[in-house]
């Protein structure tokens, strides 16, 4: 089930940033995609607690082939595509092994692991798709509120990830 999650809401934060204009906060632009990034650390963290670590590797090469897909039928560029891609690889593999080195809670490792790949995310997808060493759609002084906006987006959804994670363990707990 996580699997199935993790992979479909991949593609629909491709598709939602791609249809859906960004939404203003302040300065800081953020695509409308960046609240489910947030949310697909979480279904990675918990796909790799179903399959493990190396199947979840398995799963995040899939995971990548159906945004790059999904990417070309949505008429991303090839700078977008790149950017998409090194930004995918690198937030999945320090998620991934971050969440696999914690000795700590799970609902901690969670967020913990989750802050990190979300900001890998968007430091590297604005940087290199959207900057002026991109697409230069984006002065540098935007590059900066662009990656404070996604991360901040992303980094609450961690936390909400980790309040539902406390609750559900918490209400699992009382009925046992």
């Amino acid at each position: 089930m996580w699997t199935i999650l993790y992979l479909v809401s991949i593609i629909a934060a491709n598709v939602i940033t791609a249809k859906f204009a960004p939404i203003v906060l302040g300065d800081m632009i953020v695509p409308c995609g960046s609240f489910l990034i947030g949310a697909t650390f979480v279904f990675r963290d918990f796909t790799q607690n179903q399959i493990g670590k190396s199947n979840t590797y398995k799963v995040i090469a899939l995971a990548l082939f159906l945004s790059g897909v999904t990417s070309y039928f949505l008429g991303d560029g090839l700078y977008i595509a790149f950017a998409s891609l090194i930004a995918f690889l690198l937030s999945e593999t320090s998620d991934t092994e971050m969440y696999s080195r914690l000795k700590m809670k799970m609902e901690y490792k969670v967020l913990y692991s989750g802050i990190v790949g979300g900001a890998l995310d968007s430091v590297v997808f604005v940087v290199v798709g959207l900057s002026p060493i991109g697409l230069n759609v984006l002065s540098w002084n935007q590059v900066i509120l662009a990656i404070i906006g996604q991360m901040v987006v992303k980094t609450v959804m961690q936390f909400i990830a980790l309040l539902v994670i406390k609750a559900v363990q918490g209400r699992a707990r009382r009925t046992y």
